[in-house]
């Protein structure tokens, strides 16, 4: 069986940072790259999970500018709803829905928590089955077979776009896209690919549903991140914690990259390529199991 060092951290960092925001799924090909490889087993898995962290911060990194601009926004909103809601005369349902139309930015950030919810959920109470009977290399080939199909039924019978900014998106379509994001609990269905698919199906433009994508990465990852690490901490003795770190600077390098030429990429492509390459992996993977 392979050893966790260096060496494996630098490869598995860099196929994390290559895959985790491309819908073609991460964690799938860790998985895959770690039965290539002979690297197996708890540790394994921590590993796959963990080393996503440095991907995450690459999203807070190369967003930071939006990050900062929307919360800043967003604060000023919070003070005039708490302002309205304070008056004599106000109704709490009717300023709620005020602010809903009125407090776009506020309200992109209680979405997004909205959204972060349902996998939140599931992935607690189904994360121990999940890891023990689906991260296997048969579940990722056919998550990204299925996965790759809805990817090109989608984009060749595209639906209308009705939302073109982040700020936009509401709190429903929010919602709807964090459901989506359940499909992502089974290896090889992709995070980014779940919820990129969800948000074009509720109208959201290609670019906007992307970058939703990103920043719903952000609870969602750092949650699921940590849970892991302090779940397996025991399992890591120094010099895995050692190759872990590295593993997560490779993945933040590498991920800060892939974003940039990624958002440029979805301004005038479809998502296609995408489907078509899960579909020849995934079948690829079957024959050779």
């Amino acid at each position: 069986m392979e050893q966790f060092g260096p060496g494996l951290a630098v490869l598995l960092g860099m196929l994390e940072g290559l895959t985790e925001y491309l819908p073609i799924s991460s964690t799938g090909h860790l998985i895959l790259a770690g039965h290539w490889l002979g690297f197996t087993g708890r540790v394994a898995v921590s590993v796959e999970i963990c080393i996503q962290l440095g991907a995450v911060l690459a999203v807070v990194a190369y967003e930071r500018a939006k990050i900062r601009s929307l919360l800043s926004h967003a604060n000023r909103e919070r003070r005039d709803l708490q302002r309205h809601l304070h008056l004599p005369d106000s109704s709490f349902i009717r300023t709620i829905r005020t602010s809903a139309g009125a407090h776009h930015h506020l309200w992109f950030f209680i979405g997004l928590g909205a959204a972060f919810l349902p996998a939140a959920l599931v992935g607690l109470l189904a994360h121990e089955w999940i890891e023990e009977h689906l991260f296997s290399p048969r579940t990722v080939a056919l998550s990204l077979i299925i996965g790759g199909v809805v990817i090109l039924i989608v984009e060749t019978w595209p639906k209308p776009v009705r939302c073109r900014s982040l700020e936009d998106i509401g709190l429903s379509k929010a919602v709807g896209v964090g459901l989506a994001q359940c499909m992502a609990l089974i290896p090889g269905m992709s995070r980014s690919g779940s919820t990129i698919v969800g948000g074009l199906l509720l109208g959201l433009d290609r670019k906007v549903a992307t970058e939703f994508s990103f920043f719903l990465a952000l609870p969602t990852m750092f949650a699921a991140t940590g849970y892991k690490f302090v779940q397996s901490y025991h399992l890591f003795n120094t010099q895995d914690l050692l190759a872990l770190f590295i593993g997560m600077v490779v993945s933040f390098l590498v991920a800060w990259s892939v974003i940039a030429a990624f958002l440029s990429y979805v301004k005038r492509h479809t998502f296609k390529v995408f489907g078509y390459y899960r579909v020849v992996l995934g079948t690829i993977i079957l024959i050779v199991v």
